[in-house]
């Protein structure tokens, strides 16, 4: 089962895809997290992405495409995949057809408000990168990492009006790839936000459920 996973900002698209991945029984590949392992492999392309980054560049799709073509020909993405930040662009995308077959699109529909309310009560421990939430999952110290100790900090992209421009440019670049994928006959499922009873958020696992019923009846 091939899959991308696609979802603004705070609309758990990361949380979703690691939990939905191990119940698959394939692996869950973040752009994020690919290439930084390629920067720390030292490879030659590792080298050529570390040189966008430190420079305030975006990384180049050309770049990106050869990094997960890379990822994609290793042996665990045989039975499938879950891609989550990626593709980003139309050319992306085109590459992506090249390489393999994508069999379902996740579209997560979240309201603004609700992910301005996640991401403004987002917290980062300095130290080792653990995430907690003020409202949803508040660490047992205030202020202070329940994993290393580390100090918790608000990263300036989680401020509120920030949040709603990233909010914007997502809107922007996931329009035109949601359209290819419609066109191009790929099942998409629009999974929207459902709170709980109490207006709240309901865990991961169960919008993984919906998910997974969602998928199933496709």
């Amino acid at each position: 089962m091939r899959i991308v996973i696609f979802g603004p900002p705070g609309s758990g698209k990361g949380t979703y895809a690691s939990r939905l991945a191990p119940r698959l029984g394939v692996p869950h590949i973040s752009t994020g997290d690919i290439l930084r392992d390629e920067v720390k492999s030292g490879s030659e392309l590792g080298k050529s992405i570390s040189s966008y980054v430190s420079s305030g560049k975006l990384v180049p799709d050309e770049v990106v495409n050869r990094v997960m073509e890379k990822r994609l020909s290793q042996e665990d993405c045989g039975r499938g995949f879950i891609l989550d930040g990626y593709p980003r662009t139309l050319q992306q995308a085109y590459f992506l057809e090249g390489v393999s077959k994508i069999d379902f699109v996740i579209n997560l529909n979240v309201p603004d408000e609700v992910i301005v309310r996640r991401l403004s009560s987002r917290l980062v421990c300095r130290k080792c990168g653990a995430i907690y939430n003020k409202i949803t999952l508040p660490p047992k110290v205030d202020g202070v990492c329940d994993k290393c100790g580390g100090g918790l900090y608000q990263r300036d992209d989680d401020k509120p009006e920030v949040i709603r421009e990233r909010i914007r440019v997502y809107k922007n670049e996931a329009a035109p790839l949601l359209e290819h994928y419609r066109k191009a006959g790929v099942t998409v499922i629009d999974f929207f936000y459902e709170p709980d009873e109490a207006g709240r958020d309901v865990s991961p696992d169960t919008v993984v459920d919906r998910i997974i019923k969602a998928l199933k009846g496709s």
